[in-house]
């Protein structure tokens, strides 16, 4: 409210400003040297600039994760370039790296080469990051990360955000800290954010008339959601304790219950925010109960749960793009549940989840 209220008090209530300005070198001093954020008005309007950056043009192919959300895959589209879809591996449930490596073999087998990759941390799960550019670099491809759920996240103690060549945040609604609408580009040069920023402002020339030598999108973050996120940051560290403590609530509750896996970092080298914790259940080890009956429990309590994403290949708007991969994201969406993760929950509320599961898994 502090930070709102001089945004009143001053008379900043424009897409520009201190508070701006503030929260993009919060958030850089936050990811680390050599980071350059924008403050933009979504992650998709980041995905989005990020693409631009990238080159991406009007026919050019992008292999996109299908195991996602749709805004990381709709900017592709605004481009008039096409998507080509990848499936996941099943430690962190992201885009693999094998799989991603036969795309790009196979794409130029067929005289396309792509442009650009964007890789997913699904859930706040950072991705197999050390192979996926290793190969972006062995085949000249730009990398876009899509942190938009990772802030907070790491991957061999580098923060997410910053694995790409570009990295993008979303402080939507239900992110682990909220602008209540709002995303960012993170950029490895202060030109590169300097470029992105002025893409989202209508990319106005330096004239003192309105001059405009490119296309431009009104994507920048207003002046009082940027007071919201100064301070969201402050509580940044409080609110990943709390997810990854609801993680442990259900790490613990599932320790001993047959047929349930919960989605968890692989390795040492592997730092989760654990921004939803989410969990598959296997009907052929708990006895015929499925992922849809257990949503269906928590529903009669009140109680919301969320199937995983269902991949973007299986979409009617997508579903005639090039995919390439088994059925590992397929299984996900059909046997996974994102499960009450909120930094806000109570012993009250883990009591009544506790109940909702107990009676699910141990009644007769």
């Amino acid at each position: 409210m502090k930070y709102i209220q001089e945004a009143f008090d001053t008379n900043w209530i424009a897409p520009l400003g201190p508070n701006v300005t503030e929260f993009e070198n919060t958030l850089q001093t936050y990811l680390g040297e050599n980071n350059f954020v924008a403050a933009l008005s979504s992650g998709t309007a980041a995905i989005h600039l990020g693409l631009i950056l990238a080159g991406v043009n009007q026919g050019d192919e992008v292999l996109c994760q299908s195991f996602t959300f749709s805004a990381s895959a709709n900017p592709i589209v605004y481009l008039g370039a096409k998507p080509v879809f990848i499936d996941s591996e099943t430690d962190t449930w992201n885009m693999c790296p094998e799989l991603l490596e036969a795309a790009i073999l196979d794409r130029l087998e067929k005289g396309k080469k792509p442009k650009a990759i964007v890789v997913v941390d699904s859930y706040g799960m950072p991705a197999k990051w050390d192979q996926l550019v290793a190969i972006a670099k062995k085949y000249s491809l730009f990398l876009i990360e899509d942190a938009a759920s990772a802030l907070g996240s790491t991957y061999k103690n580098q923060k997410c955000g910053t694995l790409g060549d570009i990295g993008i945040l979303s402080f939507n609604g239900n992110k682990i800290i909220t602008t209540s609408g709002g995303g960012a580009l993170v950029a490895k040069a202060k030109e590169i954010k300097e470029k992105a920023v002025f893409f989202a402002t209508q990319s106005r020339d330096n004239a003192p008339h309105y001059q405009h030598s490119e296309i431009g999108y009104n994507y920048r973050m207003s002046n009082i959601v940027a007071g919201i996120g100064r301070g969201q940051m402050e509580v940044l560290e409080e609110h990943i304790t709390l997810r990854r403590a609801m993680h442990d609530f259900y790490i613990s509750y599932f320790k001993d219950t047959k047929g349930i896996t919960v989605l968890t970092e692989p390795t040492a080298d592997y730092f989760s925010n654990h921004w939803l914790t989410a969990i598959l259940v296997n009907p052929a080890q708990t006895g015929g109960k499925t992922r849809e009956d257990l949503r269906l429990a928590l529903d009669a309590a009140n109680i919301e749960s969320r199937p995983l994403w269902k991949p973007m290949h299986l979409q009617p708007i997508f579903a005639n793009y090039p995919y390439y991969g088994g059925n590992i994201n397929e299984s996900l969406f059909q046997n996974g549940l994102c499960l009450p993760s909120s930094s806000n929950l109570t012993n009250d509320n883990r009591d009544r989840i506790k109940a909702v599961l107990d009676d699910f898994f141990l009644a007769p």
